[in-house]
């Protein structure tokens, strides 16, 4: 009853319901770019360069125009959505796992372990994240990978704080000391009776974290050390739309227009996450 119960409080829930649809849109485009995208993203066109938004119907029209190489803006939008996602998904799944784990066995080991991983979390945070990334990026080389690299390495301390500190509280509470008594390790008790508590948190985490990566990739993309110039990539497209913002704002424009609609789909998201899923706030 209770897990059927659960999807239909969620969906009711506005700020869910929104994320959601935002997100599910953007995967849409993503999944289908080769059938949805009315032209190949990297196809150049001299001949319509810095065309506006043409809504007719036709086989040379452009919705929301073209760039200063001819190339289809809403092409190249729908087909930027999957390097978005690739990051936001792999890069916060990545972060969630290794902040997650060093926050449990700082939180439930205490001691050494937690002084330790506390001090590590200290001295990482006192650098400047986007400042790290892009150093990271640098001597990784340019590339998506080297991005997700870049960002599980500034911020698995976000998750690391966040599940230590409610591990900490988890650890006092009377189930934990009952299944010490019973006679379970300590690994078994992480597994079976702390870690199913923390995942409502980790996962309100995992969808913040998600809409920092979109956005630490359009940054670094923006200065030219995420994927290849000629590819698709919302930063891409910021950083030519600002040199062309009076002769073409359409291209400026549509791609702060998505990043702006996805990064708020991920926080609406993860607050009406946070609404229903924590038992206090509910």
């Amino acid at each position: 009853m209770a897990s059927s119960v659960l999807p239909a409080r969620l969906l009711g829930n506005w700020r869910v319901a929104l994320g959601g649809g935002l997100l599910l849109l953007l995967l849409l485009a993503a999944v289908f770019a080769p059938a949805v995208a009315p032209y190949d993203p990297l196809d150049q066109d001299l001949a319509a360069q810095l065309a506006p938004p043409d809504w007719r119907f036709g086989a040379d029209a452009h919705a929301l125009g073209t760039d200063s190489l001819g190339r289809d803006v809403l092409s190249r939008l729908i087909w930027g959505s999957r390097v978005a996602l690739t990051v936001a998904v792999v890069a916060g799944v990545l972060t969630a796992l290794l902040g997650t784990a060093l926050g449990l066995a700082a939180g439930f080991f205490g001691g050494v372990v937690d002084a330790a991983i506390s001090r590590l979390v200290d001295v990482w945070s006192s650098f400047p994240p986007v400042l790290l990334s892009i150093i990271l990026v640098a001597l990784l080389g340019t590339g998506l990978w080297s991005v997700v690299i870049a960002i599980v390495v500034i911020d698995w301390t976000r998750f690391c704080r966040v599940v230590r500190a409610e591990t900490l509280k988890q650890r006092r509470m009377d189930y934990v000391t009952a299944a010490t008594v019973a006679g379970l390790t300590p690994r078994a008790i992480l597994w079976r009776e702390v870690l199913p508590n923390l995942l409502p948190l980790t996962l309100v985490l995992l969808t913040l974290e998600m809409g920092i990566a979109v956005v630490v990739e359009a940054i670094l993309s923006f200065v030219g050390l995420s994927i290849s110039s000629d590819a698709p990539s919302w930063g891409g497209m910021i950083a030519e739309g600002r040199s062309i913002v009076h002769e073409a704002p359409w291209v400026l424009a549509g791609a702060m227009l998505v990043l702006l609609a996805t990064v708020l789909g991920f926080n609406l998201l993860g607050d009406g996450l946070k609404a229903e899923l924590d038992p206090v706030l509910r």
